[in-house]
């Protein structure tokens, strides 16, 4: 559009006007005598005025602090300058120069610009810039080699990567057609097409590496193009396909090995008995699976505790959850909150980085078996009675509380109405244990269940140590059954491995079993008499007594080793020493 298209000047004012309307910057213009002639639609909004009540208005009285009048006398220009408006305390910034016509000054011109506008692009110019320099550093410590070409196929980013690949700098490819520069690429194609070329095999300088190609969008046209070098040779490819493939194979093994770790290894039918008692147990334990409810197990140790546990998980609904076992009697008592309930980073010295789950947590949707549970100190029985009954835990350190789906199996080797009694253990704790009750009888106690006890023993020791299978004979059942066993069937396992062990023979005889099984038979024989008018408590603490004795003895006094041989763990044999107030000297 131009002059000679207008049929008259007023046609042409109102042309100009428009053209002044629509300039995003305020606008104001005055006459020699102050008076404004010119206003534009930015400066209403900004000044609040509409244009019919500024023109023709003294600009002293809008905007005093113009100093347009000063521009206009001293015919001087003001650039680039701050103001504040007495009008409406906004911040400007500004221009203003004289207006001459033919050669003569005729007024006085002002643009200006509210700060917050220029503060918001220079902002979002800061940020752009910050945006392009973090982009620039993630493309130039990118393992892959990119190049970034524009939409006429001209190179805009070359990473270091390719600057090392190709020994060459990206200064000095910047602005090139990128087929100049790269051997074999189809960035200028795919610029063309349209379509992303994923894995591609490119060949440079006799390489066949790996590439991908992928164009660049904006509001559905195509602006550049991207590309990604993944191997700089096909070998590399091939090495980490290896690496990978060794890595889930020991991923899938250790995995593996957890699993098995956290399954029940035992099912009802690894119990194994004639007796009368221990079938009735066994039939309480059954009963038990279809339960949700907490379990104590008691009995010596070695009567097969953990055995009744596992069964009892193996036959539940939750067998396909995890089965996580803690002996609480193994585990150092600043340690025990710890393992129970985890912890968060940095909750302690010493505290694993991103923090550890609990074995409870760990548990979740199975069953944990808290193994010596007598043993756990009294702080901690608080602790583990809340958890119980709120059926939820919370980590050391943290304020979050976990929501718990886990039963619970307690066993202890321990007279845990004792215990209590005794003050040595919560009686509130023991209520919320004591729901289902199992009381695994010592094996002195099912003496009909040795001989099928030996022989299973026998035949599985035989296979899991590569052995010649062997026989009991009768005068070693016999020798077996008068023992009174106080490792139980732990104990007696151990027999059995030694009789495999030192007899290469085919049968078992009296000979070949341990001899604290003929120095027990002969002691207990020897104190019938001695103990026709004592009650049957005395007459089992003294047992205990003299079988605690004739094991550190034949240990010359190693607790450890004693404990060992007696089944039982080296806790509960200084609980016994400390009870019986024995001089281990």
């Amino acid at each position: 559009m131009n002059l000679n298209d207008f049929n008259s000047k007023k046609d042409v004012f109102e042309w100009l006007e428009s053209i002044i309307d629509s300039i995003h910057n305020c606008i104001i213009a005055i006459n020699k005598q102050g008076k404004i002639i010119l206003v534009n639609k930015a400066s209403e909004k900004l000044l609040g005025f509409s244009k019919k009540e500024l023109l023709d208005t003294d600009i002293k009285s809008v905007v005093p602090e113009s100093k347009l009048l000063e521009v206009l006398n001293k015919e001087i220009k003001l650039i680039s300058q701050r103001l504040t408006l007495s009008i409406n305390k906004k911040e400007i910034y500004t221009h203003r120069t004289p207006l001459i016509y033919k050669g003569e000054i005729t007024g006085a011109l002002a643009v200006f610009e509210e700060l917050s506008d220029i503060d918001r692009i220079k902002n979002e110019l800061t940020s752009t810039k910050n945006d392009l320099n973090v982009l620039n550093t993630i493309l130039n410590e990118a393992y892959e080699a990119i190049v970034i070409v524009n939409k006429e196929g001209y190179i805009t980013k070359f990473n270091k990567a390719y600057e090392e690949f190709l020994g060459l700098k990206e200064k000095d490819v910047i602005g090139k057609y990128v087929a100049d520069i790269i051997e074999n690429t189809r960035m200028h194609k795919i610029i063309n097409t349209g379509k992303k070329e994923i894995g591609c095999i490119q060949k440079i300088e006799g390489n066949e590496m790996i590439c991908s190609r992928i164009p660049i969008f904006e509001n559905g046209e195509i602006i550049g193009g991207i590309g990604k070098v993944l191997f700089k040779d096909v070998k590399e490819l091939k090495i980490l396909t290896k690496r990978i493939k060794g890595l889930e194979s020991k991923l899938n093994h250790y995995k593996n090995k957890v699993k098995k770790l956290e399954e029940a290894k035992y099912s009802f039918d690894n119990i194994l008995t004639i007796n009368k008692n221990m079938n009735y147990i066994k039939k309480i334990a059954k009963d038990a699976s279809s339960s949700n409810s907490t379990v104590l197990i008691q009995g010596e140790s070695g009567t097969g505790k953990e055995l009744f546990a596992h069964a009892i998980h193996k036959s539940s609904h939750r067998k396909y959850g995890p089965l996580i076992r803690v002996n609480c009697a193994a585990i150092p008592k600043n340690l025990l909150e710890s393992e129970l309930f985890g912890y968060e980073e940095g909750s302690f010295t010493g505290a694993s980085r991103g923090g550890k789950a609990g074995k409870f947590e760990i548990a979740q949707g199975g069953t944990i078996f808290l193994d010596e549970i007598g043993s756990m100190p009294k702080e901690m029985q608080a602790k583990l009675l809340r958890v119980l009954q709120e059926k939820e835990v919370q980590r050391i350190g943290s304020n979050h509380l976990i929501d718990l789906d886990v039963r619970v199996i307690a066993a202890t080797n321990e007279r845990i109405e004792e215990e209590v009694k005794n003050g040595d253990f919560r009686k509130d704790l023991f209520y919320r244990l004591n729901v289902i009750r199992l009381n695994i009888p010592p094996l002195r106690d099912r003496k009909d269940d040795i001989p099928l006890l030996a022989k299973s023993i026998i035949s599985k020791l035989a296979k899991e140590l590569d052995l010649k299978h062997k026989k009991l004979s009768d005068e070693t059942i016999k020798k077996l059954k008068d023992y009174d066993w106080p490792g139980n069937v732990r104990e007696l396992r151990n027999f059995m491995e030694r009789c495999l062990n030192y007899n290469s023979g085919d049968t078992i005889l009296p000979k070949h079993l341990p001899s604290i099984i003929s120095d027990n038979i002969n002691s207990r024989k020897e104190r019938t008499i001695e103990f026709e008018n004592n009650n049957l408590s005395e007459v089992v603490q003294q047992v205990e007594i003299d079988v605690i004795i004739n094991a550190l003895k034949k240990c010359n006094g190693n607790k450890t080793e004693a404990a060992k041989i007696l089944g039982i763990h080296r806790t509960s044999l200084y609980k016994k020493i400390d009870k019986y107030n024995l001089n281990i000297n």
